[in-house]
């Protein structure tokens, strides 16, 4: 089942006096001083159970480092999340979380908190850098997996779901190399999938495998048991850019583009189903001259109208290229703004080898 056939959900936990009593908002309990009265992860780390697992230990080595997220914003629109620590003296989060926030708080387990500064974020990654002074010193930074995790593998997801500090879900990859839903019409690949449950608060709370080591920044949730993180394969390369210039290049081709269907291989006397289809190109953009789209021509198959004519491109360097959901992870993983790489495409029934040089996403 693709991403794009639910109905997903920013985990972020709204709190105005407008939206209190919406289903699914949370309001958080504050005590006279205006802190959230929520129990304390470290009284968890205190009980003492009649027996333990693989998950309190990971537990217990991580959750020091997670902390609760507090977001104002104007007009009283204020709101929950979670994170944790990436560097000395640095947060990971959601993007979502801090958009448009005047004031962001952050509470550690041991309820200190602390006012932090916004040094960077990314819309098309989903991912936000917190500048946070005075970091305890018992909230280490949590070290990010290498490679990539496996469909089957067990993880744990900990955060702040519905105001609930310091929680821990259970359960396994359930998908690796995802798309999910960016601005502008864009996608934010490599996504991981995961059936350990997450509701909003858990937005920038760590997504952990069982050696303790971050797997991805939970994201939002599509449905029963589905749940979205963004992969520490792309945290790897935009979070050290946040923390450095605020910001975050991204490759760009300049193409609209789909993955090849049964109905486009045969409209276009394709040998198979696989490969990206180019359906239109930016005249001003990197593939301008380089990239041929369908220019508006199509057929009609079955009663489905079919574009016809575009390039189809089934290699990108030395990678093999067979879904949109590749091209996108190839670009954004392996590739920035400036690289020449060659493409093997087919048109016209042959195939041949062009070079694109890639430009910078642009931000409208």
């Amino acid at each position: 089942m693709g991403s794009e056939q639910l109905t997903r959900r920013r985990l972020l936990a709204t709190a105005t006096a407008a939206a209190a009593g919406v289903a699914g908002c949370n309001t958080p309990r504050s005590d006279s001083s205006g802190n959230v009265s929520n129990p304390d992860a470290r009284s968890l780390l205190n009980s003492t159970p009649e027996s333990e697992s693989v998950y309190t230990d990971v537990y217990r080595e991580t959750i020091d480092s997670v902390v609760l997220l507090r977001v104002y914003g104007a007009a009283g629109r204020n709101g929950e999340g979670s994170g944790f620590v990436y560097d000395d003296g640095y947060v990971v989060t959601n993007q979502h979380v801090v958009a448009n926030a005047d004031r962001v708080r952050v509470r550690f387990t041991d309820g200190q908190w602390r006012t932090a500064a916004v040094v960077g974020t990314d819309a098309y990654s989903d991912l936000a850098v917190l500048d946070v002074p005075d970091v305890p010193a018992s909230a280490t930074p949590l070290s990010l997996i290498d490679g990539q995790v496996a469909v089957g593998q067990r993880v744990i997801a900990i955060g702040n779901p519905l105001g609930y500090t310091g929680s821990l879900t259970s359960g396994v990859v359930s998908g690796v190399d995802r798309s999910l839903p960016a601005p502008n019409n864009f996608r934010i690949p490599d996504a991981i999938q995961t059936d350990a449950p997450v509701n909003p608060g858990n937005s920038g709370g760590p997504l952990v495998t069982l050696d303790g080591r971050v797997a991805g920044v939970i994201n939002s949730g599509g449905g029963d048991n589905i749940g979205f993180a963004i992969s520490a394969a792309l945290m790897r390369r935009v979070i050290p850019a946040l923390i450095e210039r605020g910001r975050y290049d991204h490759s760009f081709m300049g193409v609209s583009l789909t993955s090849v269907t049964p109905l486009i291989a045969e409209a276009n006397d394709l040998p198979d189903a696989d490969g990206v289809y180019i359906d239109a190109v930016r005249p001003d953009g990197p593939a301008g001259d380089v990239l041929e789209g369908s220019g508006g021509q199509s057929t009609r198959i079955d009663g489905v109208q079919v574009p016809v004519g575009g390039d189809v491109i089934v290699r990108m360097g030395e990678q093999r290229i067979q879904s949109q959901e590749a091209l996108s992870t190839y670009l954004a993983l392996v590739t920035s703004p400036g690289d020449t790489i060659p493409l093997e495409v087919i048109r016209d029934g042959s195939r041949t080898t062009v070079d694109l040089t890639l430009g910078e996403r642009p931000t409208t």
